[in-house]
């Protein structure tokens, strides 16, 4: 695992290190201060990969098609 900051780390990144905490955590085999270390790790990979999930699903939802059903630009996103 690394320990680069969690909030500059790109989706991918988080995604694959959260996958490592869950492997170590479902193994057993760490101690108990180190499992709740790891616990807060993934909790806020976690909180980083669906912050960076809802960036992509906002710019996806503002890709604005044309009369012929090419993508003809963007349009700002507005909050809901």
């Amino acid at each position: 695992m690394t320990e680069k900051p969690v909030e500059e780390m790109s989706f991918e990144e988080a995604m694959a290190e959260l996958e490592k905490v869950v492997t170590r955590l479902e193994q057993g085999e760490v101690a108990l201060e180190e499992s709740i270390t790891l616990y807060e790790r993934g909790a806020a990979l976690k909180a980083r990969c669906d912050a960076k999930l809802a960036e992509a699903q906002e710019k996806v939802e503002q890709i604005r098609l044309g009369e012929d059903g090419t993508p003809a630009g963007t349009a700002p996103f507005e909050s809901k």
